[in-house]
């Protein structure tokens, strides 16, 4: 993959991705700490369907929560590569893709956080 020329020299892309990066590892880091791996591995929760009534609360174990870090680190990479793509045609539209990775990865991390606290 050709990476273009100005792509690391540019400051706004620079920023929007380390906060990219920031986000990642603050996702990676908050779910281990909480998940806490010793413990019992049955009792989280997992999912929440707000159309079920009283079963809305799924359970699941700690390899569901686990995948967070996996769609943390997948949405990472993916945007830092279709930015690298996209910047050739427009920066603006490699800003684009890295803001709305960060947006989607500070939601994973809050939404992550909300289940590990329903614990």
């Amino acid at each position: 993959m050709h990476i273009p020329k100005n792509y690391f020299h540019d400051k706004m892309i620079l920023l929007l991705g380390s906060v990219n990066v920031f986000l990642a590892a603050a996702c990676t880091l908050l779910v281990l700490l909480r998940v806490g791996v010793g413990q019992g591995s049955n009792g989280y929760i997992a999912q929440y369907r707000a159309n079920l009534g009283i079963s809305r609360f799924k359970t699941g174990d700690v390899a569901d929560l686990l995948s967070f870090i996996a769609f943390a680190l997948i949405i990472l990479a993916f945007n830092v590569i279709l930015s690298m793509r996209t910047y050739h045609l427009r920066r603006e539209l490699s800003l684009v893709v890295l803001g709305l990775g960060a947006l989607l990865l500070l939601l994973a991390t809050i939404v992550s956080n909300a289940l590990l606290v329903l614990r």
